[in-house]
């Protein structure tokens, strides 16, 4: 068996600096610490996790809880988060919730006796009872992402959703558009509010007034999503003339009720959603996106955590962490409002 001072060896570094990067330590610098990973990967180190965590009291394994695994953004998320663990010599754990607040909870309370720090990406339907927040807060450290819970109090790591959001519905305001609907995901989310803030903003700075019918409200249910853009559609008038999707979900279920409808993009109706549809080879003209850096979030919230459990004290300076958002224009919006046919 592979010991730490042949790593040591290999690497051309002290004991000292091994059990530190197999520890998980800040203090070694990028440069030592890749070439110890490159030592425990020629020699294939295997490292006794439980005699470890006894002496250490880390279990050098990190958690993460996603709310349904099958939605897309969530797996970039994970790969991101998971490659910044590795390269610390920690595992991640992955959890689904299911959408459950109630089965979250569970889940951190499961990863609670059984890893050093915790991911989460909250169901977010539910604001946390101050009983619950406590529990948390009395465990190892926990990183907020994407997704910002009401009630809890922790570090975050998500993209600059206002911000995003302005900058899609700017685009559709420079091509002439001005009845400009606007369809979210679940209003209980604080991230689905600030983007329909940022849809506000727009609209603002644009001078124009914010009308109320051409904000509509829907959860994450295709059924109730196309109803939702049924009677947005078919009843409003007049129609708008462009709709933005906060979220890729609603995107993608808002895309298919717009083509039952016989509504065609950009021609009768731009498009622009946030996220980027991972079918969108299927969809034809290929759809203008709000693309977030999930990996990069996924990686900055690992790095966030490891700086949290190096901490003493971890009430000490939250962080609020939003990574900027890229619009991507392709031909769902393309189209000049004024070269539109009538």
């Amino acid at each position: 068996m592979t010991t730490q001072k042949e790593l040591a060896k290999l690497a051309g570094v002290s004991a000292g600096t091994v059990s530190n990067v197999i520890s998980g330590s800040t203090r070694v610098s990028e440069a030592a610490r890749r070439k110890v990973l490159e030592a425990i990967r020629v020699l294939k180190y295997q490292p006794n996790l439980i005699a470890r965590s006894l002496k250490t009291n880390r279990t050098n394994t990190l958690g993460i809880i996603v709310p349904d695994i099958t939605i897309p953004f969530f797996p970039k998320i994970i790969r991101g988060a998971e490659a910044a663990a590795r390269e610390r010599g920690y595992f991640l754990i992955v959890l689904d919730s299911q959408r459950s607040h109630d089965l979250e909870i569970d889940m951190l309370g499961l990863l609670r006796q059984r890893v050093d720090g915790i991911l989460l990406v909250t169901a977010g339907e539910s604001k946390w009872s101050a009983e619950r927040a406590a529990a948390i807060a009395a465990g190892p450290p926990v990183v907020c992402v994407d997704r910002l819970p009401v009630g809890l109090d922790t570090d975050t790591v998500c993209v600059d959703d206002s911000g995003a959001a302005e900058l899609g519905v700017k685009h559709l305001l420079s091509l002439g558009h001005r009845q400009i609907a606007v369809i979210t995901g679940p209003l209980t989310l604080r991230n689905e509010q600030e983007r329909l803030r940022g849809y506000r903003r727009a609209m603002k700075a644009a001078r124009l007034p914010t009308d109320s019918s051409l904000i509509w409200s829907a959860s994450f249910d295709a059924d109730d999503i196309h109803a939702v853009c049924q009677r947005g559609l078919l009843r409003q008038k007049p129609k708008p003339t462009a709709l933005f999707a906060t979220n890729g979900l609603t995107g993608m279920c808002a895309l298919k009720s717009l083509y039952s409808l016989g509504f065609t993009t950009p021609g009768s109706i731009a498009f622009v959603t946030f996220d980027e549809l991972i079918e969108e080879d299927f969809f034809q003209p290929r759809i203008t996106s709000i693309v977030q850096p999930t990996y990069a979030i996924g990686h900055k919230a690992v790095e966030v955590l490891f700086d949290r459990i190096a901490r003493v004290d971890n009430t000490e300076g939250i962080s609020s962490i939003r990574l900027p958002a890229t619009l991507v224009v392709r031909d769902s919006s393309r189209l000049q409002l004024a070269a539109r046919p009538r």
